[in-house]
């Protein structure tokens, strides 16, 4: 598990088409709140015959940003690309020139055997050409992850190759919609996809692969309007807490409040994981029922779970309401 809080503070990540030429004024204006990350897509959001004018509106969008930084304060997410290939990182780490300052790093689309090794050398030889680490969120979404007789090998040759950057992995990230493509599955806004078992099952395979080293962030909620959406989006975002998730993919800004909210904790369970990280070292019992009266704390086995506690609460607050979601 992560020693550090900013590894659970990408929260909410807005997906955005690297060509959307309003961005930047968007960023500038906070017309999304002040906190969130941006992840400005050059793959799935492209079309392939306009991927070259998509990295110019990229880069337009990002000197217009860091100038405005330059000039006035406002809030600054987290900010990555989403690239198609190893070779774009390259690329476009050197024709950012200075506005590279406020890129945070690089999304890895369809991460799998046949390109880890290209993306690794390529996020490698960008940060030994950076002053500041440039960090990597690979997606776990290809087809490479569908096959049970082949899987837990690619989860874990795949887990292998990460271990050498393990600290510039900011996240794991989970294709949720990719996956259930592969299936010709889709879920409506009263279904969580936890409830799609192949699916969910896959996410459970790369929760017990990585999750005691890695953050990993839940999977894009497609709904922003219309009926039972929000009902919808908080009860998956309970769902991804629950099997280990931290974060998830937003597709619109109605979306990022609704995820800031979830991820905050709740007063009881802050005060719990309080108590357990500051057990009294010359007591003879390691458990003893909490402050209410309710529950049996064990500093032995709560203890990572209290870590991961305090650490939401510093990046994302304590719900007002006890033990609610929103």
């Amino acid at each position: 598990m992560k020693n550090s809080t900013l590894y659970y503070s990408v929260g909410p990540l807005l997906y955005c088409p690297a060509n959307k030429t309003t961005i930047a004024q968007s960023i500038i204006n906070e017309k999304f709140g002040r906190q969130f990350s941006l992840a400005l897509c050059l793959e799935d959001t492209i079309n392939d015959n306009f991927v070259a004018e998509a990295e110019q509106d990229l880069l337009r969008s990002l000197e217009e940003i860091y100038q405005a930084r330059e000039r006035k304060n406002f809030y600054l997410p987290k900010i990555f690309i989403r690239v198609r290939n190893g070779e774009q990182i390259t690329g476009l780490t050197m024709a950012l020139k200075e506005a590279a300052d406020i890129v945070a790093g690089f999304i890895i689309p369809k991460f799998s055997p046949a390109n880890a090794c290209d993306y690794i050398h390529k996020i490698i030889e960008a940060n030994e050409a950076s002053h500041k680490k440039l960090y990597m969120m690979p997606i776990y979404e290809s087809a490479d992850i569908i096959d049970l007789r082949t899987r837990y090998d690619v989860l874990y040759s795949l887990k292998d190759m990460l271990n050498p950057i393990e600290e510039l992995v900011l996240n794991i990230r989970v294709g949720g919609n990719d996956l259930c493509n592969l299936f010709g599955f889709r879920r409506h806004s009263d279904e969580s996809i936890h409830e799609i078992k192949p699916v969910s099952s896959i996410f459970s395979d790369i929760v017990t692969v990585y999750g005691t080293e890695y953050v990993i962030s839940g999977p894009v909620w497609e709904y922003y309007a219309g009926r039972n959406w929000r009902e919808g989006l908080i009860s998956e975002i309970h769902d991804d807490i629950l099997c280990g998730f931290v974060g998830k993919t937003v597709i619109h800004p109605n979306q990022i409040p609704v995820v800031n909210a979830c991820l905050q904790v709740s007063e009881g369970d802050l005060r719990d994981a309080k108590n357990i990280l500051n057990w009294d070292d010359n007591s003879a019992a390691l458990v003893a029922g909490n402050q209410n009266g309710q529950r049996m704390n064990e500093y032995k086995t709560h203890v990572n779970w209290a870590l991961r506690i305090l650490r939401l609460a510093e990046v994302y607050g304590v719900k007002e309401i006890d033990g609610a979601y929103l």
